[in-house]
């Protein structure tokens, strides 16, 4: 992949998004209606403003936040995708097929800085199989979410329905 394109989309698959151009201004905001909005205790943004950007598979849904800033998500899934404002329209990061290439280089909002966040490189860490014991479901677990890559084909499932969306294509 390009230096400079990425992609990415939401959990279910349903929005997908294309950027080209280098992105520049990765961060992470601390204020509460971004904690709230990400349910979070911070929004991992990156800009789009002076790239060219756009939507390859579905459009999501806003909420207005304020008078200034509508927040896009997924109305499928939920997923936090853009926070849109009058300077201009920031991505959220964890969206992104590949997240490790825009690690953020400010922090904004940090009047509502949770104090712990600091401080969370310092819990123990375990990987998710490595808990067996506890949490048998583990084992068998199916995964419905979208692949971390564009795909040819992603059918709809109704709602109700475990997973929502899945896959068409053999071997995704």
């Amino acid at each position: 992949m390009s230096d400079h394109i990425y992609t990415g989309g939401c959990q279910c698959g349903a929005i997908r998004f294309r950027v080209e151009g280098e992105l520049k201004d990765p961060s992470i905001c601390h204020c509460r209606m971004c904690q709230k909005a990400f349910g979070n205790f911070y929004a991992p943004l990156v800009s789009v403003n002076h790239v060219k950007f756009g939507w390859t598979c579905g459009r999501p849904k806003y909420f207005h936040s304020s008078n200034h800033v509508k927040r896009g998500f997924c109305e499928n899934c939920g997923t936090p995708l853009t926070y849109e404002a009058p300077d201009g329209t920031g991505l959220a990061i964890g969206a992104f097929d590949e997240p490790g290439r825009l690690p953020p280089l400010t922090q904004f909002g940090v009047e509502a800085k949770i104090a712990y966040v600091d401080h969370l490189h310092e819990l123990p860490e375990r990987d998710t199989m490595d808990d067996l014991e506890a949490a048998p479901f583990l084992a068998d677990i199916v995964n419905y979410q979208h692949p971390d890559h564009d795909t040819k084909d992603w059918t709809a499932r109704p709602a109700d329905e475990p997973g929502h969306w899945r896959p068409t294509e053999q071997g995704v």
